[in-house]
């Protein structure tokens, strides 16, 4: 670590005092309404404070007003002060201390790495730039990181050679480069396996040996605990429980944070409904399938059949091949060998995708309202369905006339899966489609979109990296050991 930027531990480097984020006055706002507000809390160097609760409450946007990157259609309120500079969520303010004094992991490393340069290079250069290091030391360190993370293979890779898991960790390693003061870590699990998990928690914690704060915001109550330090819980735009974090999170006090631990995937019952094992015939089936990227074999001779009205779940750790096996059963990518049979007679945009990514999915510069019309009006569908489909996955109508950009990852998953279900789906592959939800928004879109399967006979593969989740949530259940399906 470089000595400008040693750090006491009595040291305050993050203060946010009474911070509120509310919508410019516009036609999506009238009267401005406020997202966020009352927040308030500080950090010393070397101390760790993370961020739950339910989707949609501010969590993300608390962490932008920090970095100063909120969207121009929200405003700030109240102060921020980062290593004793007052910068009141100012982008202006902000920009000189990124990479010295704060350093953010975004939720969505697609939007953060860069598709034209090789994926060690990217985490060198933020050795470089961030922390001053000669080039040949931050090659070094750059191997170091993404060996630690279980990337060693993966440095000379380009990002769309790379799952969404391990483009995660690829953004987790280039955070890390940087000797600042205060790490935002946001989402550093979502769509990760146990293994992985381990190896970013490790990772933030050897960051915090050395003095560095650290504010994460997660949906993973295990990552939380296996954090420590202190947890605010967050819910509609507020915070409504804060102090250590096992205390909270083993005894809670607040009714809101005790129907969080209650709805973890582990305790769910069954959303799967029961359906004939002979009924019905095969919408999509692989048949033999294998994919290679260059000389690395993702799938061997993959074989899977897929009925009307039956659900699937494939699961097994990051980089494994089950986004290759969905792609190309959804048609998204064709398989050097074997087979995929889908439905005759059915158009191609019947067969859907869910991204583990969805801010790919949609048009940047698109309102949601326009790209959700322009569809439909393309396949000459009913826009009615829509208000239903607002209502079902608790989404306002108001979301509509943002931009993607200006909504949380979690509204966006969901936004993604009405938009889908709207072109009335016959096969929906499903790449862990609600990896952004806090557990009981989780519980309850994965228990609409599997009503809507058995309602429209429509069948499903679902990707997931959370066993409790898939065995849940679909009629069965298969795993990938070396590179081949084995049912669980």
């Amino acid at each position: 670590m470089s000595t400008s930027h040693r750090m006491n531990q009595g040291d305050t480097v993050l203060r946010v005092q009474d911070l509120g984020i509310r919508l410019r006055p516009g036609r999506s706002a009238p009267e401005g309404r406020m997202l966020l507000q009352g927040c308030s809390f500080e950090l010393r160097a070397g101390e760790r404070l993370t961020l739950v609760g339910e989707s949609g409450a501010g969590k993300s946007l608390l962490a932008q007003a920090i970095m100063g990157t909120l969207p121009d259609v929200m405003q700030a309120s109240g102060q921020v002060q980062i290593a004793g500079r007052e910068t009141n969520g100012q982008r202006t303010l902000t920009q000189p201390l990124w990479g010295q004094q704060i350093v953010m992991l975004p939720q969505e490393p697609w939007t953060a790495l860069n598709p034209v340069m090789r994926l060690r290079t990217q985490v060198a250069e933020a050795g470089r730039y961030a922390a001053g290091r000669r080039w040949p030391d931050a090659l070094a360190q750059a191997d170091r990181h993404l060996a630690a993370l279980g990337l060693a293979h993966a440095g000379r890779q380009w990002l769309h050679q790379v799952s969404g898991g391990m483009a995660q960790r690829v953004g987790m390693a280039c955070a890390s480069q940087s000797d600042a003061r205060v790490l935002v870590a946001d989402e550093p699990t979502k769509g990760l396996d146990a293994g992985a998990c381990e190896q970013v928690a490790q990772l933030l914690a050897d960051a915090q040996r050395q003095g560095q704060a650290l504010l994460t915001i997660t949906h993973d109550l295990d990552l939380a605990l296996r954090l420590g330090g202190r947890v605010a819980v967050m819910r509609q735009g507020r915070i409504v429980e804060a102090g250590d974090v096992a205390a909270v999170l083993h005894a809670p006090q607040h009714g809101y944070t005790r129907e969080l631990i209650a709805a973890q995937p582990r305790h769910w019952p069954s959303l799967a409904p029961v359906r004939e094992a002979a009924k019905g015939e095969v919408v999509v089936s692989a048949e033999q399938v294998s994919v290679s990227f260059g000389e690395r074999a993702v799938l061997q001779g993959a074989s899977l059949p897929i009925a009307e009205g039956e659900s699937v779940a494939v699961v097994g750790p990051s980089g494994c091949g089950k986004t290759t096996l969905g792609n190309v059963m959804v048609g998204a990518l064709t398989p050097r060998q074997g087979t995929v049979r889908r439905r005759a007679g059915v158009p191609a945009w019947r067969f859907q995708k869910l991204y583990q990514d969805p801010v790919a999915s949609f048009a940047p510069g698109q309102t949601l309202r326009r790209g959700i019309h322009d569809l439909l009006q393309l396949h000459r569908l009913d826009a009615n369905p829509t208000a239903h489909w607002l209502q079902r996955l608790r989404l306002s109508d108001e979301l509509l006339d943002r931009l993607p950009g200006e909504v949380s990852g979690g509204e966006l998953q969901r936004l993604a899966i009405l938009r889908a279900m709207l072109l009335q789906p016959v096969f929906v592959f499903a790449d862990e489609p609600t990896s952004r939800l806090d557990a009981l928004t989780q519980r309850e879109t994965m228990a609409a979109l599997c009503e809507a399967m058995a309602e429209g006979g429509c069948a499903m593969l679902l990707v997931s990296h959370d066993p409790d989740l898939a065995r849940n949530a679909t009629h069965r259940q298969t795993r990938f050991v070396a590179g081949r399906l084995s049912p669980s």
